[in-house]
């Protein structure tokens, strides 16, 4: 299905390929999305291969661009996640790229197998293309317990999948050494992560029955948030008078939300599917904290979640369980507590902090977003990326 608005202007065609976009919640859609208005803005002509968004998303609302969308499977949470899920959105895509209107520059987001169909329609459109990586999948894999081959195989494939980027794209420098042990020799690109604050913003609603402590976001097998889960419950027991809300998804949630069911805390720790980010925002703006965690030692300490982003941009204060660099970036700056991965001491810091008022935190965390974090400077530096990727092949 294509959606069809006004014509952009006469420029550089860019073409963003990602099984993932908006309105389906997610980080990939709002970077995407903020990428995709400030190309725009720049005069691009840009084309947005992705897919139908899953059944309850918001309506999908385009403006200034052309998207096409093709029907793909979703696992039983409704996201495109699994071999099949991915082949099915994959494999489409190298005819719809081969067979497509011609782009200037292409633009891929992982998995890998995105990447590895991508290097191929580039060859054959005689074009070249940036590989977003906003994270290491086979390093997420390996935190996941994958078996041997499935971790060669995915490896391989983003690898393969870099090493053919005219350019890369990166969100951290750990992640850029990462890159470059995978690829040697790729030319990486820091831009940082982004928050949209127009979105995450102290100014909004808050949601309908608001919680002392929220989980927003992703809870898979590397986030390891099955330890927020206990902290909460420790926390929960001794202070009857606090609440908590886990608003999201993943592969963790459905044993997450037993555990909390088996101890006979469902009324107090609750559980929702994930929400639009403007809900999302909401559940943060009526917390008194957050909560992140990262599963340290498996080789993807350099991870940042999102979500912690997210809260410090509305004014929520953030308690983090987990490895550095976050863990050093949280105390530094003074986004909340962050403390080792250890239930215990998990407990303790989330505590700690909801003992006291933070009164400050308000103004000062949103503040310091807009300085750090802002999805619209990451956008900029991004759209720098790719058109100067079309300007350095035109120039030889």
């Amino acid at each position: 299905m294509k959606l069809r608005h006004r014509a952009s202007r006469s420029g550089t065609r860019v073409v963003i390929a990602s099984r993932i976009f908006a309105p389906e919640p997610s980080a990939a859609s709002l970077r995407l999305g903020a990428l995709t208005a400030e190309l725009l803005a720049r005069g691009a002509d840009v084309r947005v291969l992705t897919t139908r968004p899953p059944r309850g998303a918001p309506a999908a609302s385009d403006p200034g661009m052309v998207v096409h969308r093709w029907p793909v499977l979703r696992d039983a949470s409704g996201y495109v996640r699994g071999y099949l899920p991915y082949l099915s959105f994959d494999m489409p895509l190298l005819l719809r790229i081969v067979l497509g209107r011609r782009g200037d520059v292409y633009l891929c987001e992982p998995p890998p197998t995105t990447g590895f169909v991508m290097r191929i329609a580039c060859a054959i459109v005689r074009r070249p293309y940036v590989y977003y990586a906003a994270d290491i999948w086979s390093d997420a894999a390996q935190a996941t317990g994958a078996s041997g081959a499935v971790l060669r195989a995915v490896r391989w494939l983003e690898s393969w999948a870099m090493r053919g980027a005219k350019d890369a794209v990166v969100v951290t420098e750990g992640v850029a050494a990462r890159v470059g042990e995978l690829a040697p020799g790729a030319r990486t690109h820091v831009v940082g992560h982004g928050v949209n604050l127009d979105l995450f913003s102290p100014a909004g609603p808050i949601a309908d029955e608001p919680a002392d402590i929220v989980y927003v976001g992703s809870a898979s097998e590397w986030h390891g948030a099955e330890l927020a889960v206990g902290a909460v419950m420790d926390v929960v027991r001794r202070r009857p008078e606090l609440s908590a809300a886990f608003v999201g998804q993943g592969s963790s949630w459905h044993a997450m939300q037993a555990t909390v069911e088996a101890a006979g805390l469902s009324e107090r720790i609750r559980f929702l599917d994930t929400v639009p980010p403007e809900q999302a925002a909401g559940w943060l703006r009526g917390a008194r904290v957050s909560l992140a965690t990262l599963v340290p030692d498996q080789g993807y300490d350099f991870a940042v979640p999102t979500k912690l982003y997210a809260s410090v941009a509305v004014g929520t204060p953030v308690v983090y369980a987990g490895p550095d660099p976050v863990r050093t970036i949280v105390e530094q700056h003074g986004l909340g507590r962050g403390v080792a991965y250890d239930q215990r001491a998990f407990a303790a810091a989330l505590e700690e902090f909801l003992s006291a008022d933070h009164p400050e935190a308000a103004r000062r965390l949103p503040s310091w977003a807009r300085e750090h974090v802002s999805a619209q400077a990451v956008a900029r530096r991004s759209a720098d990326v790719i058109l100067g990727t079309v300007g350095n092949v035109a120039g030889g």
